[in-house]
């Protein structure tokens, strides 16, 4: 949001989603967060990797944020480094990808219905 944090992401996403866990729904204050996962090594971070911030929960992957404005950027997994999910928001272009599935349903706002919009939906964590 301030452009403190400017990054690319080198190759085309493999996929994008939805979740609907509550921990997103808090960080957000939405009913979900979007995210989009970059293949392995793709990210490159050009300028401010000194404001980067990680929230780090003890059962859950790290969220990265901008420390200045607080920005939502990415996820990362806890134990595999490469394993990163960059919000669609956080990107200045047509990331190219869409999405195509719904996880952590279980969880949905109950102030904000599901929509049906034919993507795939999983009660709990998309399997891998």
């Amino acid at each position: 949001m301030c452009g403190g944090v400017r990054f690319e992401v080198t190759e085309a996403p493999a996929h994008a989603g939805y979740c609907h866990c509550r921990r997103c729904q808090r960080r957000t204050g939405t009913a979900a967060s979007i995210s989009a996962r970059i293949a392995p090594g793709s990210l490159r971070i050009l300028e401010g990797e000194e404001l980067i911030k990680a929230y780090e929960p003890e059962d859950g992957f790290h969220k990265l944020f901008c420390s200045v404005c607080g920005s939502a950027l990415w996820s990362r997994h806890p134990t595999d480094p490469d394993v990163i999910s960059v919000r669609l928001g956080a990107f200045d272009d047509d990331p190219g990808v869409r999405p195509s599935y719904r996880q952590f349903v279980a969880y949905a706002a109950p102030w904000e219905p599901l929509p049906d919009d034919g993507l795939e939906r999983f009660p709990e964590r998309r399997p891998s």
